[in-house]
């Protein structure tokens, strides 16, 4: 639907699995930058500009242009994402390397059934900007219907940014069970489930990524019980509008840096 290339983003989520919402290794922590912060800097950090204070008021449009990003990627070609690259995945593996011309077909198929050709039946110049206002919709609905669904699973109110900070203070090992946990909510239920592919249920999918997503409304129940007998942080949400709430709060908080104020010293 998005126009996105399976290869690419299989490099990107198996990163992206293991580092979740690492602030260097997990690409989709920094996908957006510089335009959108979703990590959240120290105040002062070089990645911080004056905009993203406002941020909350810009992501949603921001990323409306998922859909054209992913169809103009130029990684595409190469099948070397810049994000799984830079942690060391390798990319001049015999695998990729045997679908690139896949990935190249199939892009210009792409290309040529979404956009040239919506065009070519147009008939004439006429309706350019009425065509091309219809591809741009088109691609927008896909974006926000996505991206907005990605963006509210790792970035809410006391999620966890820095699943690895206990080893860089004190050396201690890092549950990677529980980091997935505490990175991830859910919200909703077997409807939500339903309509989303599971994407809604990001705690099952991170703790059990190979489970088929028809069985996360099941086991949900029993992961919940689970972590609050470890003291582990659950996100859960009944409603998505909860979630995507949290989601916008924490945008801005992350823009602002509030987090990182301290109201005693009149930071705020």
């Amino acid at each position: 639907m998005i126009g996105g290339c399976k290869w690419n983003w299989m490099c990107q989520h198996w990163t992206h699995h293991a580092f979740t919402n690492h602030h260097v290794k997990d690409p989709d922590a920094v996908n957006a930058e510089p335009m959108l912060l979703f990590n959240d800097y120290p105040l002062g950090h070089p990645k911080r500009k004056f905009f993203h204070r406002f941020q909350v008021l810009f992501f949603l449009p921001i990323l409306s242009f998922y859909w054209l990003s992913m169809v103009l990627n130029p990684q595409t070609f190469t099948l070397e994402h810049a994000g799984a690259k830079d942690v060391g995945i390798r990319m001049d593996n015999d695998f990729l390397k045997s679908r690139r011309i896949w990935a190249i077909t199939i892009r210009f198929v792409y290309i040529y059934l979404n956009i040239i050709r919506p065009f070519w039946n147009n008939g004439g110049m006429e309706g350019v900007y009425t065509t091309a206002f219809h591809v741009l919709t088109m691609g927008a609905a896909e974006s926000l219907t996505l991206a907005c669904l990605f963006a509210l699973s790792h970035n809410f109110e006391h999620v966890d940014r820095d699943p690895t900070k206990s080893v860089r203070k004190d050396g201690k090992a890092v549950c990677w069970f529980k980091s997935q946990v505490e990175t991830s909510s859910t919200y909703g239920g077997f409807i939500a489930g339903a309509l989303t592919g599971g994407l809604n249920f990001q705690v099952e999918h991170h703790l059990f990524p190979r489970m088929s997503s028809a069985w996360y409304p099941f086991i949900a129940p029993k992961v919940r019980e689970i972590c609050a007998k470890h003291g582990v942080r659950y996100a859960y949400y009944p409603w998505v509008w909860q979630n995507f709430w949290s989601t916008v709060k924490y945008m801005h908080q992350t823009g602002t840096g509030s987090n990182w104020m301290n109201p005693l010293k009149g930071d705020l």
